[in-house]
């Protein structure tokens, strides 16, 4: 199935799998009021080099032509930052993440950095292919960001249940169905692409190439081709940690 072009972006991890329970709680409770104990680790080839790191970046961190990009860079900060991050839609740090970091430096730095995002869905999470599938099947129609941003918007919705992350299947189909319908897709389309057997080879791939470059873990970003290693104890820091070396690299 052929993909459609990007939707237009000018502007707009953790601890180990211990007990699931402990870590739903805790994320939950970081997504709604923010600032709390962050890390809750859950268990290609371009032209471009993906930004102005030390060394070659590794084939498997560079934007590709139809890449899912959060953002992108244009002017005279194009090709400065690249953060790539591998992501898993049901991951409670993903979630947080988004909510406490990711959300707002995408909003703040749109237009000023390339933002990647790739598939790493963890055996742990029941739904986090399904999820997946759902993003790139909207990706095929140009809307891939419009996506990203209802799953994470709408976390709680399909991917927990109470305390413990969900398995509902049937749940999550209705409601990735509805948040389909709100972007606006076509959902015969999106509903035939969910099983084209290339959405799944693009997940593989993603998750792939995370494992080359050593992720095990979600979330797992690199900034111009250098993991991030986050620091500190609160959602807080680490985003201060992000925008510091975005900013350097920005030379602003």
């Amino acid at each position: 199935m052929a993909r459609k072009s990007r939707s237009s972006v000018t502007s707009p991890g953790g601890l180990s799998a211990n007990v699931i329970i402990t870590i739903a709680i805790v994320v939950v409770a970081a997504v709604v009021i923010g600032g709390v104990l962050l890390f809750n680790r859950s268990e290609d080839d371009s032209s471009g080099d993906g930004g102005g790191g030390d060394g070659p970046v590794p084939t498997e961190l560079r934007v590709h032509g139809d890449s899912n990009l959060l953002a992108e860079a244009e002017g005279a900060d194009e090709g400065k930052v690249t953060i790539v991050e591998f992501l898993d839609y049901q991951c409670p740090a993903c979630a947080a993440y988004y909510a406490n970091v990711t959300k707002q430096l995408e909003a703040d730095y749109g237009g000023r950095i390339t933002f990647v995002t790739r598939n790493f869905p963890l055996d742990s999470h029941p739904l986090a292919q399904q999820a997946a599938r759902a993003a790139e099947a909207a990706a095929l129609q140009g809307k891939y960001r419009e996506m990203y941003h209802q799953l994470y918007d709408n976390y709680e919705q399909w991917a927990v249940n109470g305390q413990q992350v969900s398995d509902d299947a049937a749940r999550a189909t209705t409601l990735f169905e509805g948040y389909a319908t709100a972007i606006g897709l076509d959902l015969a389309e999106y509903k035939a692409a969910l099983t084209d057997p290339s959405v799944q080879e693009r997940i593989d791939a993603d998750a792939a190439a995370g494992r080359k470059v050593g992720v095990d873990s979600t979330p797992t970003f690199f900034v111009n081709g250098e993991k991030f290693v986050p620091e500190g104890d609160k959602f807080s820091d680490v985003a201060d940690q992000m925008r510091e070396q975005i900013d350097t690299a920005l030379g602003s």
